[in-house]
């Protein structure tokens, strides 16, 4: 009798219901060696962040700078790139931690027809973990933990213990004011260093764009810093580096404006996979799917999926008043306590967008955060 030919999406279903069993069987294995107090206790940086598994540097010993895949422990929150922590690296050649040939298995599981499951597990499960494989024990301190809106109203944490935000633009794919505004205050909220990148400085010579203009003209005035940069020209990247020297930085912005080339013109020997921009809409492909730490040379860039709105529902309205910083002077010397900045009178936010003070567009970008909250 023939078998059954699977497919593509029958297969696909099976390849991602195999994997989350492995996965769960080695996390619980994880868990287990972890307790048992094998290996040696490492600190490490985490890198990256690849399902259940993270890729770790050993941040001292004799094996700095070494990249372990690890699980972690069940009790800890999620981690992400930046994260300082404590692991236990496994015995080389016993013990049961993940390793890369798990996915091996089940992909030839599928294609020769074993679609039960029980080859592929067995096959993974005899996968030997190594020398290079671990266990994430404990978590340091976070200084912060920059966040992104997530589905169901819920934040998903990006990077930790950045010192600076880069916030990337371009005039392809179409950039918008209330996005970077957006940006603007959920760093201010989080007490860190904005850093504006207008990338793709090749094609505003070519066709100038309004609202690049516009960043350029009034956001140094804010206090917050601008460069301009060209990725594919290397033009503008002295002065970037310079402004990056020494830190941490988490660079965000819209799909397609060029965070991953602006890595690889940074540094080169990076190799920051590049994504081309989507036709239609041009909103731009996702070449990021999930942050990771590059050491660039003097100061260590976090790459973060591009995304194309940022909500800021965890902001209070408060919060969201100071975060537009040219608005804190007058703040609480309007005519009413309870002013709203809307149209009462003796307001003197009103007054200063009247006396050129503060921007009629910056006002009303904060009504429109305002009202989505």
């Amino acid at each position: 009798m023939a078998k059954r030919r699977l497919t593509r999406q029958q297969q696909n279903r099976i390849r991602h219901r195999q994997r989350l069993e492995v996965d769960e069987q080695q996390a619980r294995s994880a868990d287990s060696e972890a307790a048992s107090g094998d290996g040696p206790r490492l600190t490490g940086l985490v890198i990256s962040h690849f399902g259940q598994q993270l890729e770790v540097e050993a941040r001292e010993g004799p094996r700095q700078g070494e990249l372990f895949r690890c699980f972690q422990r069940s009790n800890l929150p999620p981690l992400v790139a930046g994260d300082r922590v404590v692991f236990a690296v496994g015995a080389s050649g016993t013990g049961g931690i993940g390793s890369t040939e798990s996915a091996v298995g089940i992909e030839s599981a599928v294609s020769t027809g074993n679609v039960d499951g029980t080859g592929a597990i067995a096959s993974a499960n005899s996968a030997a973990s190594d020398s290079t494989n671990g266990v994430i024990t404990g978590l340091e301190d976070r200084q912060n933990v920059f966040c992104r809106p997530a589905a169901g109203g819920q934040l998903k944490p990006v990077a930790a213990n950045i010192d600076l935000v880069m916030v990337v633009l371009a005039p392809r794919p179409q950039p918008f004011l209330n996005l970077l505004d957006r940006y603007l205050v959920a760093i201010e909220s989080l007490g860190l260093r904005p850093l504006i990148v207008i990338n793709k400085s090749d094609l505003i010579d070519e066709q100038p764009d309004p609202v690049i203009e516009t960043v350029l003209a009034d956001y140094p005035q804010l206090g917050y810093p601008v460069y301009s940069v060209s990725s594919s020209r290397s033009s503008g990247l002295e002065a970037l580096e310079s402004a990056l020297r020494n830190s941490t930085a988490v660079i965000v912005g819209q799909s397609g404006v060029g965070k991953s080339s602006l890595i690889n013109a940074l540094s080169p020997a990076v190799a920051a996979r590049v994504g081309e921009l989507s036709s239609g809409a041009e909103k731009g492909t996702h070449t990021t799917t999930s942050a990771r730490l590059f050491h660039l040379g003097g100061f260590d860039l976090i790459d973060s999926p591009g995304i194309r709105e940022f909500g800021l529902w965890h902001i209070s309205p408060a919060e969201l008043l100071e975060g537009f910083v040219e608005f804190r002077p007058f703040l609480g010397h309007c005519k009413f306590r309870d002013c709203s900045h809307r149209d009462q009178p003796g307001c003197e936010l009103i007054h200063a967008v009247e006396q050129g003070n503060v921007k009629a567009y910056r006002l009303a970008s904060y009504f429109q955060i305002l009202d989505s909250l």
